[in-house]
């Protein structure tokens, strides 16, 4: 379980650059994991001030995004991965962006939603710049798996 946030301004978005596999950079959205007993609510407030170092106020429930994949490696048995992911709307009430260090990310930054097409990011930023924009009422896209 993790919850992320959709901080969106003057046509710009937050995001926090992690390091993906094969030490390639992605741009991710600011969130990450729940702690035992900690509402998703409180997570993505967390998670923000921890990659960013914004304060936010969260103004609504987009959706949730739930993935499943089964990792097979040879002579090892399968992994099943169930990730269920809570996304946010969210603006910035305080703080000054800077960078994590010693976390799952290493810079923050405020990109052009125009040039997101041309980023290299993971596909939460995408399922999440849809449903901000489409913004179901179900809390689901179309086309989700079933």
């Amino acid at each position: 379980m993790a919850a992320y946030a959709l901080c969106v301004r003057d046509g710009r978005i937050l995001l926090a650059r992690s390091p993906g596999p094969g030490g390639v950079h992605e741009w991710v959205l600011p969130g990450g994991g729940m702690e035992h007993g900690e509402d998703p609510y409180d997570t993505v407030v967390r998670e923000v001030a921890e990659e960013t170092g914004y304060r936010i106020e969260v103004t609504g429930l987009l959706g949730v995004d739930s993935l499943r994949r089964v990792s097979r490696r040879r002579f090892r048995p399968a992994v099943d991965r169930h990730a269920v992911r809570i996304l946010y709307a969210a603006r910035i009430t305080g703080g000054d962006l800077r960078y994590e260090v010693g976390g799952s990310t290493d810079l923050a930054a405020w990109q052009e939603l125009a040039a997101v097409p041309g980023l290299t990011r993971v596909p939460l930023v995408d399922t999440g710049l849809r449903l901000w924009r489409e913004r179901p009422a179900t809390g689901r896209l179309a086309g989700a798996e079933e």
